[in-house]
């Protein structure tokens, strides 16, 4: 049995549903009840609270882990997680960290996430490290503006990043969580090409079929819509300081999903063809 944890989100969902159409066992799990894929186990349970997850845990042969926005905290100890899965039996661990960590290392979140890596080195688990660049589905904290106001607006409209489709990066954690042939990589996870905001709205329009404007947010305004969106300060702090002026490293195309899945990744017009409904 594998646990998936964030399995109702961007990533845990189309993990779910590949690791359940390949025949595996699943336990999905977040904080509350949702819908999964028939013949997956769906399990309601809080991440900051290790020793709950004890009975989820039982008899599970591997465990994706995908920390939540409030394990990104100071005060949070996700490393009771990984502690929690080695004590309870789980022989295989994929972790879900973020490329920032060799890119900029020195951030509070990356130091912690660094430290969590580690973690799962240590653990005396088989063990995956992902570390994905920014995410297409970020797009959709414009999805209300382009409905009601045919319009996105973002910091840095003309700077770009490698974004990469989060079904991809569910792939690659169902390859690694059942083919051997992955264990102990670290591998880093962004789409086929830099892409800019203003390029992505120019993409939504063309998926929409019709117009949709660019607006140009200052730094503090798109910060103050990332905290109302429920992501800690230092979390947004550390994505604007990326997004605005990203090194070469963050502006490089890894060959990782490639290499894992035997394709290319999705491109951002891909996601938004695919996601289009709910910019409509």
């Amino acid at each position: 049995m594998i646990v998936v944890t964030g399995a109702t989100g961007n990533i845990g969902r189309p993990l779910t549903q590949a690791l359940a159409a390949a025949g595996e066992q699943v336990t999905a799990v977040s904080r509350h009840p949702a819908a999964v894929p028939e013949g997956v186990r769906h399990v309601a349970a809080d991440l900051a609270d290790p020793a709950g997850l004890e009975p989820v845990l039982d008899g599970a042969k591997a465990l994706f882990l995908l920390l939540s926005g409030g394990l990104h905290a100071a005060d949070a100890d996700p490393a009771a997680i990984v502690g929690a899965a080695a004590a309870a039996g789980v022989r295989r661990i994929v972790l879900l960290s973020t490329q920032g960590v060799s890119t900029r290392p020195f951030g509070t979140t990356r130091i912690m996430m660094r430290g969590l890596e580690d973690t799962v080195r240590e653990s005396g688990m088989e063990w995956a490290i992902l570390r994905p660049g920014g995410f297409a589905s970020n797009a959709l904290w414009w999805a209300e503006s382009v409905r009601t106001r045919q319009l996105v607006a973002a910091p840095f409209g003309d700077t770009g990043v490698p974004v990469i489709d989060p079904a991809d990066i569910g792939e690659v954690a169902a390859a690694t969580l059942t083919d051997g042939r992955f264990l102990g990589g670290v591998y880093t996870l962004t789409g086929p090409a830099v892409i800019t905001p203003r390029r992505q709205t120019a993409d939504i329009a063309a998926a929409l079929g019709s117009p949709v404007r660019f607006q140009e947010l200052t730094r503090a305004e798109a910060k103050a819509g990332m905290e109302q969106q429920g992501i800690p300060g230092e979390l947004a702090d550390d994505t604007l300081d990326i997004i605005s002026a990203p090194n070469a490293e963050e502006s490089q195309i890894s060959p990782d999903v490639e290499r894992v899945l035997g394709r290319a990744p999705r491109s951002f017009a891909q996601w938004a063809g695919r996601n289009i409904e709910a910019f409509r």
